[in-house]
């Protein structure tokens, strides 16, 4: 492990003298001190994750991925006039210097001392072709992303510390925590359920709950402009994409 740890240590630095310094360290710190905010939301911008196949696996950090990219773990796809076009690592740092003159508007951006970098939106893996796994995990965040953070009683949207989990058939009756029997549900609603059914407490959903092909918190970043080049790799491999 110490070797390993060494050879990859030696490698990173002499990429950096190859480089002028630049490196996963760079990425991370050296960052103009007028925009630390906007730098450390550049950082966690989402990246789509691509096994060598091409099918997707999950999403990850910018700073992740451009590390990865940066020690040849990754390639850069970017999906331009309806191709796909790879970049190593200084590739791409010379198409982020061209983007950065024509069009500044379209990237987040990480900037260095030296240079500013254009955050992908796509990476694949060079050497991992594993399928990822076809589920989506019933949590809070997926479960209020499924039901739009809308009250599935009232059909009113509210922000997400003033709404609770309800299960359709209370556990006190038999239900079960699954994708089907839990919705979102404000707290006056939840109250005036109670521990009943819906028919129960004569109330009525506004939507049948089901399980989500995909994670629903893809659903706001491909509302996204930037986030488009996602949709036709999610479409085409139909896979859960999770988040982590």
């Amino acid at each position: 492990m110490k070797q390993e740890s060494a050879v990859v240590s030696m490698f990173v630095k002499t990429r950096e003298l190859s480089f002028g310094g630049i490196g996963p360290h760079a990425i991370t710190a050296r960052m103009d001190g007028n925009s630390m905010s906007g730098e450390s939301a550049s950082l966690s911008a989402s990246v789509l994750l691509l096994n060598r196949l091409y099918m997707a696996i999950r999403v990850i950090s910018a700073k992740r991925a451009m590390t990865m990219v940066f020690r040849d773990l990754a390639e850069i796809v970017s999906v331009e006039d309806g191709q796909y076009l790879t970049y190593d690592f200084n590739s791409w740092v010379e198409v982020s210097a061209a983007r950065a003159e024509f069009e500044p508007e379209h990237h987040d951006w990480i900037r260095t001392v030296r240079t500013q970098i254009a955050v992908p939106r796509i990476i694949r893996l060079l050497d991992y072709d594993r399928l990822p796994k076809s589920t989506v995990k019933l949590n809070r965040r997926n479960l209020f992303a499924r039901d739009h953070s809308r009250c599935q009683y009232c059909g009113k949207k509210f922000p997400s510390s003033e709404l609770s989990i309800d299960h359709v058939v209370p556990r006190s009756q038999g239900g079960p925590t699954t994708w089907k029997n839990v919705v979102c549900a404000c707290t006056r609603c939840n109250v005036r359920k109670g521990g009943r059914t819906p028919a129960q407490a004569r109330m009525r959903l506004i939507s049948q709950p089901k399980r989500p092909n995909r994670s629903p918190v893809l659903t706001f970043k491909l509302s996204d402009a930037k986030y488009a080049s996602w949709k036709q790799f999610l479409d085409y491999a139909y896979w859960n994409v999770e988040l982590k």
